[in-house]
């Protein structure tokens, strides 16, 4: 893994330092998104508890996240429904906390996407919040996620238009989608763009209240960061689904015969 090559990597690594020890950002975090998940993007938890309604029962569940961060949201995941929780990302600050925190039923290792593997139907359900932009193929990752599933397994993918990816006319239009549909790869998508408007105005409103706190603690610049993120959230909502999209897209491996 040639980490100079990687797509924000000595920013995540700065980020995920920033995020373990600032009380700061986590109290941000619990107040802007409903929980502390470290994020840093557009996944609040009402997106997350999305997931919940995939994730069967049973004392055999297992859930891989793609761009796992610091493992946060799996550990949150595991709380909630006592499944085994798998994670990479190509962070080692991210992985060291992931590990330290979450040793219990739970595997995270150091990698990326198109070079790490998994034996093949290990997994229940995949999520990719914010990271299927790294993947350098994106049809052919999905293919190799499918295979990792197990036969009724479900792939969770959150995607964000306008700023890492283009902004394209609608859901099935995407750089995703488009993948998708060369691939032959069946699936469902829903527009949560309003939804994500709402959630940036509040990321913005807590930002500014925590503005002192970040700025006490040594790390404004977290704190422009966030007034750069939510930039877009200012203008009217008309405006703001021009130039930004997110949408949530489902892939079922029963769907189709892989």
């Amino acid at each position: 893994m040639n980490n100079e090559n990687l797509l924000f990597y000595n920013e995540y690594e700065r980020f995920y330092e920033m995020a373990e020890r600032s009380s700061a950002f986590k109290d941000f975090c619990r107040e802007a998104y409903g929980e502390d998940f470290s994020q840093d993007g557009f996944s609040d938890i009402k997106q997350i508890n999305r997931i919940i309604e995939f994730i069967p029962t049973g004392n055999d569940v297992h859930i891989l996240d793609v761009g796992c961060g610091n493992g946060k949201m799996l550990g949150y995941l595991q709380k909630r429904t006592n499944a085994y929780i798998h994670g990479f990302d190509y962070s080692e600050n991210a992985i060291n906390t992931a590990k330290k925190l979450f040793p219990a039923n739970a595997d995270f290792k150091q990698g990326i996407i198109g070079e790490i593997d998994y034996p093949a139907e290990q997994f229940d359900i995949i999520t990719s919040m914010d990271t299927i932009y790294f993947a350098p193929d994106m049809g052919e990752f999905i293919q190799q996620a499918i295979r990792w599933l197990k036969k009724d397994g479900v792939i969770f993918i959150c995607y964000q238009e306008g700023d890492v990816m283009p902004k394209t006319e609608g859901p099935q239009k995407t750089v995703l989608a488009k993948a998708l549909q060369e691939n032959k790869i069946p699936y469902e998508v829903e527009d949560i763009t309003k939804e994500t408007y709402e959630m940036l105005k509040k990321k913005r409103e807590t930002a500014l209240v925590y503005q002192k706190s970040f700025e006490e603690e040594g790390i404004k610049e977290w704190f422009d960061l966030l007034m750069i993120q939510t930039d877009c959230s200012v203008q009217p909502f008309d405006l703001f689904s021009k130039e930004m999209a997110r949408y949530i897209y489902i892939i079922r491996k029963n769907k189709k015969a892989f």
